[in-house]
């Protein structure tokens, strides 16, 4: 287990994505999923008051809501689950009004009484930073939430954030959750600066790259299920070269080429907890043994060299 940032909780460094859960992944199939990955010691979950609005029939809150059903069945000890704002159709931006109804609404869908951490999903430059920083604030000083994190924000964002923060006399993120993996590396020369210097913890998204770096797709004819439509793009030589590397590293290890690529995130500095979710139960041996494996700082310096750093994109 690691200590997240400068708060008391203890996570698995294998954050378990929850964006499928109510779309590739039904409510049986995403019961299973939790099951094994709990079972298999992980404890960390994330999700987003948003997930799954863009499935038909979907209205957000969906994966919420699946996840709150399991934690009523299963009543399992110490998970942590993370959630956000800013995108269900219902509560959409950071106003202090909409923070307060969406983290009551999320409250009411996970059945707790208290949301562990909380992040502000995307930045909402149309409402003061001050606004949204001491609403976040008041969620922890009622009890509401127990620590608050940032999504998608830029360094200069972030630094701003915890500059009104301290001003206010509020809490502060404890983490930061943005774009990164093997093909995109924008971040390391902006936001994970900014981590390292106010001791944020890092829980990447797409840190398997939509797909590409569990070796799922090699082709452009590959990519033509319902999540990997946008892999397609990082299909090139330089790309494909690389992905042989991960495979070749992870053989080594007798390690797939998904745990290898999260076991390469989980080594920079600040990330302590890569997000990589499962649509099938059969996956999630594989996101627990990335939590486990450690390169050597060979196979760590070779994928370094194979990749290069590229301008991230939010999604």
């Amino acid at each position: 287990m690691a200590r997240i940032g400068t708060s008391d909780l203890d996570v698995f460094p294998l954050n378990l994505g929850g964006n499928v859960f109510g779309w590739t992944a039904d409510r049986d199939e995403s019961f299973r999923i939790l099951d094994a990955f709990v079972e298999g010691g992980g404890n960390f979950i994330d999700t987003a008051d948003s997930y799954s609005a863009w499935v038909e029939g979907n209205t957000g809150g969906d994966s919420e809501r699946i996840i709150g059903a399991w934690l009523a069945d299963r009543k399992p000890a110490n998970v942590t689950v993370a959630t956000k704002v800013s995108q269900h159709p219902d509560f959409t931006g950071l106003s202090a009004s909409n923070v307060r109804a969406a983290a009551e609404a999320s409250l009411e869908r996970l059945g707790v009484e208290q949301i562990d951490l909380y992040y502000a999903h995307f930045d909402d430059e149309s409402v003061p930073l001050e606004e949204t920083v001491a609403a976040f604030g008041n969620l922890v000083a009622d009890g509401l939430v127990r620590y608050t994190a940032v999504s998608n924000y830029s360094a200069d964002r972030i630094r701003e954030w915890i500059r009104i923060a301290r001003d206010l006399g509020v809490a502060e993120p404890v983490a930061v959750q943005p774009h990164y993996n093997l093909v995109e590396r924008g971040i390391e020369e902006t936001v994970l600066p900014v981590a390292e210097e106010f001791g944020l913890s890092v829980f990447p998204y797409f840190s398997l790259a939509k797909g590409f770096l569990a070796g799922k797709y090699r082709s452009a004819d590959d990519a033509g299920s319902p999540r990997a439509g946008a892999a397609k793009e990082y299909i090139n030589e330089e790309n494909l070269a690389l992905l042989d590397a991960v495979e070749r590293i992870g053989q080594a290890h007798d390690a797939s080429i998904a745990t290898t690529s999260l076991a390469w995130l989980r080594s920079r500095p600040a990330v302590l907890a890569p997000i990589a979710s499962a649509s099938r139960v059969d996956q999630v041996a594989d996101l627990l043994a990335a939590g486990r494996l450690e390169l050597t700082e060979d196979e760590l310096a070779e994928l370094d060299r194979l990749s290069s750093p590229t301008v991230s994109q939010s999604a």
